[in-house]
């Protein structure tokens, strides 16, 4: 059932909900967050596979079309945007969706010259009364809370990692694997801070064309960038490696490369900076040595694939443009990745560490990721390898536990080596079961600082589970009522 929703003007919903959180940024820099493009990219539950369908106009007039998680019927949402005072409010109206009605108003008010509040005020009603309101209104006030908690942490790192930059110029960027789980998070992410995305893309869609197997990227499309940041490549684990799949991985990430680095030594303006996404598997399987961007690379098919997906970026290097290698470590993201695979067995009770627990996985959250890659655009002084991981890498044992605990489910059921390897062959020890006990030393030196350096809190972060009893962090008050 889905009803039409009240003219913005005019008040609707018997239900009221409210969040509030204090920013240290002027207010004038909260209105233009979310007011430029990919706001409501950056507000979007990861643990909720929600799709925008259409958007037209900005936060002042306009609509917005999306598919939200929900029974058969109340999955599409129309929102009207409006009633704004610029600076200081906009409103979003449901005119159809799940809920009978909804109401959101975005309250923004300095809090001095340097520090602003966001309030956000809802007002909504439940479908199919009064048995929505019995049955589903303790579901919701609890579904906003951690919705809300996580919109205003997020809106703050962003906030906070645009304002370390605020007396730099706004860039415009081009980045390929714009729908990867890094890159679908960073061109947002940019975008909110006044930056210009250029999306590389392969096949339709926005953006200028190139082809790695061809060798080939539309210069003259493309025209002048400041920066490039290039994630694309075939995913590592998705399955079983055959000979056809190895050389797959291979080519999509050194061919790709290459083809990169080669059209921008030739453009007569030349990007400052080219930022290429590599991988900890250059280290190869290492035990319990702690390793840093000095130490050589290891043995083995991702150790072989990343010495070669760095050479390839040497055109670009040669013509003057800073490269940084961006070595990830495994990605935390809810919408993709690794946590998305552990996401299902976990909250099952099925969950629990690889082999004997003991091998090393460098984490990274993906906010953090993001962030990493921001840091390295903006920052002259950094080049060649940077490891992109958390600051305190954890075993299969300690990240098994930690993801049982946030899910609150057991993590006991160990999978033994030999399973692992009888279900994913190479893969399971080149990537599942390799140790890798890699540290961000450059990273760190350069002065970049993390949100999430904390296991436990990333995880809750991106599945949107609060710690029990205790104030989530970044100081979000909400309230249902």
């Amino acid at each position: 059932m889905t009803a039409g929703a009240a003219p913005l003007g005019g008040r609707v919903g018997a239900t009221a909900f409210e969040a509030s959180s204090r920013f240290d940024v002027p207010v004038a820099d909260l209105w233009a967050w979310h007011a430029r493009p990919g706001a409501f990219e950056r507000l979007a539950p990861p643990w909720d596979a929600v799709e925008i369908l259409s958007r037209s106009g900005t936060i002042e007039d306009g609509t917005l079309e999306m598919r939200v998680p929900g029974p058969p019927g109340l999955r599409r949402w129309c929102a009207r945007m409006g009633d704004a005072e610029p600076g200081r409010r906009f409103v979003d109206v449901q005119e159809r969706g799940p809920f009978r009605a909804w109401r959101h108003e975005h309250h923004l008010t300095p809090d001095g010259p340097a520090a602003s509040v966001l309030r956000d005020a809802i007002r909504y009603d439940l479908p199919f009364p009064p048995f929505g309101r019995w049955f589903g209104g303790a579901i919701v006030r609890r579904m906003l809370a951690r919705l809300f908690r996580f919109r205003h942490a997020r809106t703050r790192d962003d906030l906070l990692r645009h304002a370390a930059f605020a007396d730099r110029p706004r860039l415009r960027i081009a980045v390929s694997g714009a729908r990867g789980l890094i890159g679908g998070a960073l061109v947002p992410f940019l975008t909110t801070g006044g930056h210009e995305v250029v999306p590389l893309v392969r096949g339709d869609g926005p953006g200028v064309r190139w082809d790695p197997v061809a060798g080939t990227l539309d210069v003259a499309a493309l025209g002048a960038v400041d920066a490039v940041v290039h994630l694309a490549g075939a995913p590592v684990a998705a399955g079983r490696w055959s000979a056809r799949r190895k050389a797959e991985i291979r080519a999509s990430r050194v061919d790709g490369t290459a083809t990169v680095a080669r059209a921008l030594a030739a453009m007569p303006r030349r990007p400052a900076v080219l930022v290429v996404a590599s991988a900890v598997g250059v280290y190869g399987d290492r035990g319990d040595a702690r390793l840093d961007e000095t130490d050589a690379g290891g043995d083995g098919f991702l150790a072989e694939v990343g010495r070669a997906w760095e050479a390839a970026a040497a055109p670009a290097h040669e013509a003057g443009i800073r490269v940084v290698h961006a070595r990830f470590g495994v990605v935390l993201g809810a919408a993709g990745g690794a946590l998305a695979r552990l996401r299902r067995p976990f909250g099952l009770g099925l969950g629990g560490p690889l082999g004997d627990g003991t091998a090393w996985v460098p984490w990274v959250a993906l906010d953090d990721a993001v962030g990493a890659v921001h840091h390295a655009l903006l920052t002259p002084t950094l080049e060649g390898p940077v490891n992109v991981v958390a600051p305190s890498p954890v075993r299969w044992n300690e990240l098994a536990a930690t993801l049982g605990a946030v899910l609150r489910r057991p993590a006991f059921l160990r999978v033994p080596r030999f399973a692992a390897r009888l279900a994913f062959g190479e893969l399971a020890d080149a990537v599942l079961l390799a140790s890798q006990r890699v540290v961000p030393a450059r990273l760190a030196a350069s002065g970049f600082s993390w949100v999430r350096p904390d296991l436990d809190d990333a995880l809750r972060h991106e599945l949107g589970r609060p710690p029990p009893n205790r104030p989530t962090r970044g100081g979000v008050a909400g309230a249902g009522r």
